[in-house]
């Protein structure tokens, strides 16, 4: 598996989440936050029971911008 942690909350008090990781082989991104479970939240997303809903920070948005090259992303 070819997955590569791409960044995780600087501010996060634990320090260790929210995250987001790359699967390098299914050119996916995986993202580890916190568990939605406000049912006004949920009511007005159309949520297939195989999927769920995490909740990361706006500051989060900077580990998903394609611009940095490999040599540019930071090391976590």
């Amino acid at each position: 598996m070819a997955l590569r942690k791409l960044g995780k909350d600087p501010e996060s008090p634990s320090g260790g989440s929210p995250t987001v990781y790359l699967d390098e082989e299914k050119d996916t991104y995986l993202v580890q936050g916190w568990k939605v479970d406000d049912p006004e939240h949920l009511a007005a997303m159309d949520i297939p029971g195989h999927e769920t809903v995490v909740e990361i920070p706006r500051r989060m948005v900077q580990f998903f911008l394609e611009v940095k090259k490999d040599d540019e992303a930071p090391d976590v």
